[in-house]
């Protein structure tokens, strides 16, 4: 099991970034949330098999078609527990 926590920043409020996000989340068996932070950016926290949990990572450095990223910031997960399924939070 793996864990990360990403914020995306660009053009990816107003986009439908939180909800592609989700869906894609959801394709690929993980738990966890996305959503809009004041400074513009997006937050995602994904729980789950090391491998979907990097596929979902990739997906986030471009996003949906509307979406334009221009940095995606790994941090550490924050301890806790994360939704069973993936949502939009907040």
């Amino acid at each position: 099991m793996s864990r990360i926590r990403l914020v995306v920043r660009g053009r990816v409020q107003g986009v439908g970034f939180r909800w592609a996000t989700v869906e894609q989340g959801r394709r690929l068996g993980l738990a966890g949330w996305a959503r809009n932070l004041p400074d513009g950016a997006v937050e995602v926290v994904a729980d789950g098999a090391a491998p979907a949990v990097q596929a979902l990572r990739q997906w986030c450095a471009h996003g949906p078609p509307s979406a334009c990223v221009t940095t995606l910031e790994e941090t550490p997960a924050p301890a806790g527990e994360v939704a069973a399924e993936f949502r939009v939070r907040g």
